[in-house]
């Protein structure tokens, strides 16, 4: 089937106050696929839903030890990048002395961290409570380092279908400032900074249940995490824990999870304290520079 990809957009001189017009969607009489910055009678309109859902649940948790009168709550952290936890404790009994009703901590990776430790009041009978966990990736007290991103992939050029702030899905502190790329299927996208790979997905359909799809989340030597998202099924081509370099093959673009277009969505995050935020950043180059992008058969 011959394939034709028009894609689009206004890019403003900067990407940090880049915004884009809409793209719509339509198969023309001979039953070719466009997309078109135009209204088009019987086009539909692409919404990126960008929301990011990780599931870490099997990597950050809380234990919970008995040792004769003592009780001992231990987070671990089995990913490779540090999280900070908060426990709190609610509902005591016969604890000696006074506990702290919140604890909050950074373990670091790959590490177990016992929170508190709480002694029997009386003996013979033990401590009870209803211990509360809850967790974020990165270190709240990193500081970010300035830096401008050389382009996440290779070929194009291509253009923003959806800027920082934009009113279809960039609203939520996840991706508040990320940028969303248009570009075809199988376009290879490569690290923009080095880091370590932490957390990876890799077998999303199109369509599939979580909206972030693929995606590949590499932590930077200042503590801030690139996540490139909505890539390809099977194409990721890194593990959890590897190090990787600027310009290291990271997998292919693709439109799953929650995406009615194929294109890449880039984010820059930090821990800013007691959860994840997006935060500013630009490229190396203007993208206002940029032509639109046009692919032929395929």
């Amino acid at each position: 089937m011959r394939w034709r990809y028009l894609l689009s957009a206004l890019v403003a001189a900067a990407c940090s106050h880049a915004q884009a017009v809409a793209i719509y969607k339509f198969v023309d009489a001979n039953g070719v696929v466009n997309y078109t910055d135009r209204v088009t009678p019987g086009a539909r309109r692409l919404v990126f839903e960008d929301r990011m859902v990780e599931s870490l649940a099997a990597q950050v948790r809380l234990n919970t030890r008995r040792m004769g009168t003592k009780v001992s709550y231990e987070a671990q952290n089995d990913l490779y990048a540090p999280v900070q936890v908060e426990l709190r404790l609610a509902h005591l009994r016969n604890a000696a002395g006074t506990a702290p009703r919140s604890i909050t901590r950074t373990v670091p990776p790959r590490s177990t961290l016992t929170l508190a430790t709480l002694v029997a009041a009386k003996a013979g009978t033990p401590v009870t409570g209803t211990p509360g966990f809850s967790y974020a990736l990165g270190d709240p007290s990193a500081s970010p380092a300035t830096y401008r991103y050389p382009f996440p992939w290779l070929g194009g050029p291509f253009r923003i279908s959806q800027g920082p702030n934009g009113t279809f899905s960039h609203t939520g502190a996840l991706g508040r400032y990320a940028i969303d790329i248009a570009m075809p299927e199988g376009t290879p996208i490569i690290a923009a900074r080095a880091g370590t790979v932490i957390k990876v997905e890799n077998n999303q359909g199109a369509g599939g249940a979580e909206p972030s799809g693929n995606f590949v989340r590499v932590l930077h030597d200042d503590g801030t995490m690139g996540v490139y998202l909505h890539l390809m099924q099977g194409s990721i081509v890194v593990r959890e824990g590897e190090q990787v370099r600027l310009g290291e093959p990271l997998g292919r673009s693709g439109n799953t999870g929650h995406s009615t277009g194929p294109h890449l969505h880039f984010v820059v995050q930090r821990n800013g304290g007691r959860g994840l935020e997006s935060i500013p950043y630009q490229f190396d180059r203007p993208l206002q520079s940029l032509p639109n992008f046009a692919v032929g058969d395929r």
